[in-house]
C-alpha cells in the first residue's frame, strides 16, 4: 500500500499531504477543489511505476511516469502542471509500506521529459486501476480508437488504462474467496450480470435467460459491472490499489450503500482504496463502517486556497464539512417546518 505521500505546486493543489494511510482513504470537497486532480497524481505515479519494464516493455519509470502525466492530465507540455506563481516548482513524492520511496519534480520550462530524483520503490506485481464517474463499457472502441490508434487528446489515460484493463478474459479457476464473495454481491445489486460476448464482440447484460446489449442498461448497472470485470479477470488482485472517483455517481442510495459494503470487504482483504466524493451518503456509511470495522479512514479536506490536509480518522466521526452541513440544514429545515 502507499504508507504516505506529498505533492507541492501539482496544478490546483498548493500542498496536499498524507501519512499513516488506511486500506480505505477518503478525499471531500466540492466540485473545482482538486479532488480528482489529488487521486490522478497518486494514481499517474504508482501506475507508472507497475508499468515500466512490465512484460515486453523496456521503457524505464523516467519514460512511463512522462508518458502517462502528458495524457492523464492532458497538457502540451508537462511544465503547464506546475501552479501558476513566480518560481514555482512541481514537487511529489510517496512511499509505500516497506519504505522504498519515490520522488520527483520539474519546473514550467518541462517539455515532456520527467526524471525521478529518488526511485527505490520496490517491484510491484499488483495493479492499480482508476475508476471514473462515468461508465466505459458502452465505450470502449470510441475510447480505444481515440487513445491507443489515433493517439489524439479526448479521453485521458486512466480510460485507455482502464479499457485495456477490461479487455483480459475472465479468468477460470478459483479465485480469492473475498472476491468470489464481492462478484456475487456485485452482481446481485442489479439482479444481473454483465459479461463479454466473444461471438458478438460485444458486451451484454444477462438477467436470467434473457440477453440484453449493453446499451439498454442503466449506466450505474454498467458502473458496478467494470469492478466486477476486474475482479473476475484477475487484474485486481488483494494488493492492488484502486482509485474511485465519486462511488455515488449513477448509484442509488441503496446501490451506493451496497457498494461501499463491497469495497469494506475487499479492503479488508488487502485492496487498498481512495475515494473522492461530495455525497452525504458516502461520507456517513464510510462512519459506520469504521466504527464497525476498527477502521481509521483518513479523510483529507481541502482550504479555499488549495492546500489539502489530512483533517480527520473517520471512526472518531462525522467531520466538519459543508457537504456535511448542507445535510443537517435540510434536515433541521425539514423538522422545523413539521411544526410550522
Amino acid at each position: 500500500m502507499i504508507r504516505e505521500f506529498e505533492l507541492k505546486n501539482y496544478g490546483p493543489i498548493i500542498k496536499a499531504k498524507g501519512s499513516e494511510l488506511g486500506n480505505i482513504n477518503l478525499v471531500l470537497g466540492e466540485n473545482s477543489t482538486g479532488k480528482t486532480f489529488l487521486l490522478k497524481a497518486l494514481y499517474s505515479a504508482i501506475r507508472s511505476h507497475e508499468e515500466a519494464n512490465k512484460g515486453n516493455s523496456n521503457q524505464d519509470y523516467s519514460e512511463v511516469l512522462s508518458d502517462k502525466l502528458y495524457w492523464t492530465f492532458q497538457v502540451e507540455k508537462i511544465g503547464e502542471l506546475v501552479t501558476k506563481g513566480e518560481g514555482n516548482r512541481l514537487n511529489a513524492a510517496i512511499s509505500l509500506q516497506d519504505n522504498s520511496s519515490l520522488a520527483f519534480g520539474f519546473g514550467k520550462d518541462t517539455t515532456k521529459k520527467v526524471t525521478p530524483n529518488l526511485n527505490n520503490l520496490s517491484k510491484r506485481d499488483s495493479n492499480s486501476v482508476f475508476l471514473p464517474p462515468k461508465e466505459v463499457l458502452s465505450l470502449m472502441d470510441v475510447i480505444y480508437k481515440s487513445s491507443m490508434v489515433d493517439k489524439i487528446f479526448g479521453f485521458d489515460a486512466t480510460y485507455s488504462d482502464l479499457v485495456a484493463a477490461l479487455k483480459i478474459p475472465t479468468q477460470k479457476g478459483r479465485n480469492h474467496s473475498a472476491f468470489a464473495d464481492s462478484r456475487k454481491r456485485l452482481e446481485n445489486v442489479f439482479s444481473g450480470k454483465v459479461e463479454f460476448d466473444g461471438k458478438t464482440n460485444s458486451w451484454i447484460y444477462k438477467k436470467g435467460n434473457t440477453k440484453f446489449s449493453i446499451m439498454s442498461a442503466a449506466e450505474g448497472v454498467k458502473k458496478i459491472a467494470i469492478l466486477d470485470t476486474l475482479l473476475g479477470n484477475r487484474f485486481l488482485d488483494k494488493d492492488s490499489i484502486v482509485f474511485i472517483d465519486e462511488p455515488e455517481s449513477a448509484l442509488h442510495p441503496t446501490a451506493i450503500i451496497e457498494l461501499l459494503e463491497i469495497i469494506t470487504v475487499l479492503a479488508q482483504a488487502g485492496i487498498q482504496f481512495f475515494m473522492a466524493t461530495h455525497s452525504y451518503y458516502v461520507i456517513k456509511k464510510l462512519v459506520l463502517v469504521a466504527k464497525e470495522n476498527n477502521m481509521s479512514i483518513p479523510t483529507f479536506m481541502a482550504t479555499p486556497e488549495g492546500v489539502w490536509s489530512q483533517s480527520c480518522l473517520l471512526k472518531d466521526g462525522l467531520p466538519d464539512n459543508e457537504i456535511i452541513n448542507e445535510s443537517i440544514r435540510l434536515f433541521e429545515a425539514e423538522f422545523e417546518g413539521s411544526f410550522k
